[in-house]
């Protein structure tokens, strides 16, 4: 194999497989990526046997052929050399060894075999249908911050995708403390697929594919897989095995204590206020007035902040608290905008709707302070 290509497309293709290959792995060729020439194109796969990334850029191919090659060392010195530089790939010593050069640089890295890497298995994928890459990004954008990390509820460690009353695409994420729900009109050929969750490392790599891409994202899935097709990349990732819960059961029906703010000025005021919260809990409490929003905290070993935020309230006072990361990570969602915050008593979850999305819904279950 000897080819030639920008070190510019080769960084952008390796900075999508960086974070799939296994830096610390029993199966060291997990640790490599695999080189192909294809027609005028190199192909790069990557995977760690739950997700596979595989994508093209365009290439010079003096010779074709196949390697693999450490893929962490691989990627520092690509990323290393000039913004620009042209680089050439070539096989030495009967393969086992990749040469690459750029300028007045040269690096040798040893090969580990072809037959050793890992086929990508797709399995057939029944339902299929496209998405904007805008559609794709809200869907999960909006609701990547309330998946949970514990593992001991390992079917919240991700996105639950499914459709809704053959009417709408929903993409719901919780943790139990915090769920977010966001939905788009349904599109064509996604009618009937089985609701599914894409786990939480498929979300962050997908969000970082659908960064630079303008093109319709093809959707393939199964209840085990999912295929995310783009112009010149391809994911494909094992579902999580597991039921998701009825999150239409955690949502409160019947607040009724309406109150509306602008989120920016809001949100600012929870960050400044936040800073006094004790660590271990992060509580804000929030009271909300005849016509303002106050937001307290005590420390018993630093001290106290409040401050008033401008709102619209008519309804009895309440006081309830929360956790300030979390109603800080909702107020990010919609932070130039005007939400309104539906609350009931002290121990119902609040719940937050965005004035100029109604597709869009947060809850957030309150706290002792």
């Amino acid at each position: 194999m000897k080819i030639h290509l920008e070190r510019n497309d080769l960084l952008k293709a390796l900075g999508h497989s960086h974070s799939v290959v296994e830096k610390k792995t029993t199966i060291p060729v997990l640790s490599h990526i695999l080189l192909q020439t294809e027609g005028k194109k190199l192909k790069i796969t990557a995977t760690d046997l739950e997700l596979a990334i595989i994508e093209t850029i365009e290439a010079d191919v003096e010779m074709e052929g196949a390697t693999t090659v450490l893929e962490n060392m691989f990627y520092e010195i690509i990323r290393k050399l000039p913004e620009g530089a042209k680089v050439t790939l070539q096989l030495k010593d009967n393969g086992n060894q990749l040469l690459f050069a750029s300028g007045a640089s040269s690096f040798v890295l040893s090969c580990l075999p072809v037959k050793d890497f890992p086929a990508v298995h797709i399995t057939e994928l029944p339902h299929s249908f496209k998405l904007p890459v805008k559609d794709l990004t809200r869907l999960l954008n909006r609701t990547e911050f309330a998946m949970s990390t514990e593992e001991t509820r390992y079917y919240l460690n991700g996105i639950y995708i499914h459709p809704y009353q053959n009417q709408e695409l929903r993409a719901v994420a919780t943790d139990g403390h915090r769920l977010a729900r966001v939905s788009i009109p349904l599109p064509e050929g996604a009618e009937d697929f089985p609701g599914v969750i894409i786990s939480r490392k498929t979300v962050g790599e997908v969000l970082k594919i659908v960064s630079d891409q303008t093109s319709d994202a093809e959707i393939s899935l199964s209840e085990t897989q999912i295929t995310f097709m783009f112009e010149n990349v391809s994911l494909t990732s094992r579902l999580i095995d597991g039921i998701f819960p009825d999150y239409e059961k955690a949502i409160p029906a019947s607040n009724d204590k309406i109150l509306r703010l602008q989120m920016s000025p809001f949100l600012k005021a929870v960050e400044r206020v936040a800073i006094i919260s004790a660590d271990h809990s992060r509580g804000v409490k929030v009271t909300a007035q005849r016509d303002k929003l106050v937001l307290s905290a005590v420390n018993s070993e630093i001290g106290s902040a409040m401050e008033e935020v401008e709102a619209t309230y008519g309804a009895d006072p309440i006081e309830i608290g929360f956790n300030s990361k979390y109603l800080m990570d909702i107020a990010k969602q919609m932070e130039n905008e005007e939400a309104e915050l539906a609350f009931s008593d002290t121990n119902t979850a609040v719940v937050i709707h965005n004035m100029a999305d109604a597709r869009l819904l947060y809850v957030l279950m309150p706290m002792r302070v």
